[in-house]
């Protein structure tokens, strides 16, 4: 079974002016994500807005990441849907274009968690492959109790992974990992607002689509060599810039497409409809704190 640690980035779908899905830029941005020594990629998330791309474009990323990739590191994919036979049916053709794992969500507003169980039991029966289980009540609207990993880590033998986004998460990453026995690896996510601090309470890495992946990187690698300090260091000094993005809300994919279009990630900050537009100021308070952090790679002329 493939390990997954470190940091998973959420990657985004870019899109060319015209809307359409932009393999040149998915492949230069899968680039930028390695050169910045992430561990891992996670397609088809809420930041590469699964839900406004079509059967076909969601085979056609998946593909195309594959081969641009190819085994350098794990690759994995989103499969949430609002049924079980869809998330199942995005579960297997993930396996067979090669994925190294999948990620799954509840499906939104299920409250009886009976039924959730069910879900994912389902869903990881579909393959052999690992499964991420992701915690993220805010956009499904279903909250999972620790004791709810109980029943997955018993009911699902390919659930491998949680990333954790109920606020807040440190304590529920610690429970986690005292009702599971630690049979369940644990990444952070929301941006990466707590994230040394998650690492502090045993997470094994973070999935986000914050910009600065490099900088996520340095404060992983840094506390796995044990040197806490500088980990702390690191996170401190970036915390405004992390801060800043995490409190976005919906406008968080438009502001992380014009950072990575003025970092030369992708050529074209294109969110798909309905989507909201980012203020000029808000664009001017992101250039100042990445200056004023010596940034210097974010302008607001290219942004």
């Amino acid at each position: 079974m493939t390990e997954l640690r470190g940091v998973c980035v959420i990657s985004l779908t870019p899109f060319d002016t015209d809307g359409a899905v932009d393999l040149p830029s998915l492949a230069n941005l899968l680039e930028f994500y390695i050169k910045a020594g992430v561990h891992g990629v996670t397609l088809l998330g809420i930041m590469g807005e699964a839900n406004r791309l079509t059967e076909a474009e969601r085979d056609q990323v998946v593909q195309a990441t594959m081969e641009t990739v190819a085994g350098r590191v794990p690759v994995i994919v989103g499969c949430s849907a609002a049924g079980t036979h869809q998330a199942v049916t995005y579960v297997k053709r993930a396996a067979a274009a090669g994925v190294d794992a999948v990620m799954v969500a509840p499906p939104n507003q299920i409250r009886q968690l009976d039924l959730v169980v069910d879900h994912f039991e389902r869903v990881g029966a579909a393959s052999d492959l690992p499964l991420v289980v992701q915690d993220e009540p805010v956009t499904t609207g279903v909250v999972l109790p620790p004791s709810f990993f109980e029943q997955v880590v018993t009911r699902v033998p390919t659930a491998c992974a949680v990333k954790v986004e109920e606020s807040p998460t440190l304590p529920k990453i610690s429970r986690i990992r005292e009702v599971t026995g630690d049979r369940l690896t644990l990444f952070g996510g929301l941006g990466g607002m707590y994230f040394f601090e998650e690492l502090e309470r045993g997470a094994a890495g973070i999935m986000t689509g914050f910009a600065y992946p490099d900088l996520l990187v340095a404060i992983y690698e840094a506390h796995q060599k044990g040197d806490k300090a500088a980990a702390r260091s690191l996170f401190y000094q970036y915390l405004p810039l992390i801060r800043y993005e995490a409190q976005l809300g919906v406008t968080g994919v438009a502001i992380r497409k014009l950072a990575y279009k003025a970092r030369g990630a992708i050529a074209s900050a294109y969110v798909r409809p309905p989507a909201p537009t980012v203020d000029r100021r808000t664009l001017r308070e992101l250039v100042d704190i990445a200056q004023h952090l010596g940034l210097t790679d974010l302008e607001e002329a290219r942004l």
